[in-house]
């Protein structure tokens, strides 16, 4: 094993606590190409981490990555190894992991055999009929500009269902589907090696369980995958987005805590909904539990507990939230301006929300923002007030998700007051370069 590799070095002082995971310099190590981390397996750290494992029959690739890292990824590759490439293996069925085959597909000789779940195509197929909201879903959570979706990618050349496994003579992926934040999900085992390779199951943050514009996710059955790994007792780590954990014990501690961490928030949810509860007091009740919510892997960095339990309660009670008024509820602007009349106006409204904020109330305030927006969407003092409350929340959120959607409501109302380009204070927003706030929100 190359034990110098810079990637297993920073892979220890994030586990120790001595690095963030976020501040891990990805563009950086990137620039050493890929490096190999154990005996014949090697690594392309990425948005989308892709690994090689190379065997006396060739090599096999477990995720291919993305489009814009394609080309580099293919040269480091390839400075690492020129033996044939056998496999490639999908972990699931997101853009992030598909991209990167035209290369190899354009080598002389036998083209590589992709592999994949064989609910992967279906998901593919899924998310391309909804193309033009997930095109605006990247936009307001990331800011990335419309595209096409789903981008150019290889359909798999074989699907299997709950098992499989493929040589490559003195190594073995042993291929499991579970479900995570797809149906579709694969992760794999190199026995030989003693190598474990997750996927997005495990990333080092708050599971993906929960992502409130994106298809149902199974928090269940993730904890269940979890566990399944935890009981391999594998050497080394090997996740779909951040660094390598190595050891045994490090490896089971990871897995099953954040196993317990899903299964907490399940069985939270799932006794409130029994109890007869509805959603909001489920949202309000159910936590993390905190001895879990510290560790350095399960961090608030994107999804967050409160997403989850929204997902659990859709996975196991359907999307109606218990209060009957909500079951077939007036248009929302015809709400909102029905209690702007009894608030004396929607700018009446937005005072009020400008309160909440100052009260530290950052919830209210944003909800009575929007109210007020809704009921009088031309009004330009309502708009500067709901910019305002919305990038508040931004700087107090750690989750991507919701700075996301909070900078993408900052900047529809900044854009429409002073009429610079949406995106481009949405990035601004996003970033923290929130010159026009209040000198004491800063």
């Amino acid at each position: 094993m190359t034990m110098e590799s810079p990637i297993l070095s920073y892979a220890d002082e994030v586990w120790r606590g001595s690095v963030r995971p976020e501040d891990v310099p990805y563009a950086e190590l990137r620039r050493d190409g890929v490096q190999e981390i154990a005996y014949g397996v090697a690594m392309w750290p990425a948005c989308g981490n892709v690994y090689v494992v190379r065997g006396e029959d060739g090599l096999g690739l477990f995720d291919t990555g993305d489009a814009h890292e394609a080309e580099q990824s293919y040269r480091a590759i390839r400075k690492w190894s020129a033996e044939s490439l056998k496999y490639a293996i999908f972990s699931r069925s997101r853009a992030d992991r598909l991209a990167g085959m035209e290369e190899f597909d354009a080598e002389p000789g036998p083209r590589p055999l992709v592999v994949a779940q064989e609910g992967l195509a279906h998901g593919l197929a899924q998310r391309g009929r909804a193309a033009g909201y997930n095109a605006v879903v990247d936009l307001r959570e990331q800011g990335f500009p419309r595209v096409v979706w789903p981008p150019p990618q290889r359909l798999p050349d074989l699907t299997y269902r709950d098992r499989l496994s493929l040589s490559l003579g003195d190594v073995t992926f042993q291929l499991t589907h579970a479900r995570g934040d797809t149906d579709d999900a694969t992760w794999a085992f190199l026995p030989e090696r003693g190598v474990l390779l997750t996927g997005d199951l495990f990333a080092w943050t708050v599971p993906g369980a929960g992502d409130p514009q994106r298809i149902q996710r199974y928090p269940d059955d993730w904890a269940v995958a979890l566990r399944a790994m935890a009981a391999l007792d594998a050497d080394l780590l090997l996740p779909g987005r951040g660094l390598p954990i190595r050891g045994p014990a490090r490896v089971r501690r990871a897995l099953i805590d954040t196993a317990d961490y899903l299964d907490s928030l399940v069985e939270q949810t799932l006794d409130l909904m029994n109890a007869g509860a509805r959603l909001d007091e489920v949202l309000h009740s159910v936590k993390p539990p905190p001895a879990l919510a510290g560790r350095p892997y399960l961090r608030e960095r994107h999804d967050e507990p409160e997403f989850i339990v929204r997902n659990i309660w859709r996975l196991h009670g359907g999307w109606h939230d218990g209060n009957p008024a909500n079951l077939k509820p007036a248009p929302d602007a015809v709400f909102a301006r029905a209690v702007a009349e009894l608030s004396a106006g929607a700018a009446s409204v937005a005072g009020r929300a400008v309160a909440a904020a100052a009260d530290g109330d950052l919830r209210l305030a944003c909800q009575l923002a929007e109210l007020a927006a809704q009921a009088e969407p031309e009004n330009r003092r309502v708009h500067e007030i709901r910019a305002l409350v919305y990038a508040l929340r931004v700087q107090q959120e750690r989750g991507s998700i919701a700075r996301g959607v909070y900078a993408w409501a900052a900047a529809e109302s900044r854009s429409k007051t002073t009429g610079m380009d949406l995106l481009d204070v949405y990035h601004d927003v996003a970033e923290g370069r929130m010159w026009w706030l209040p000198s004491q929100a800063h």
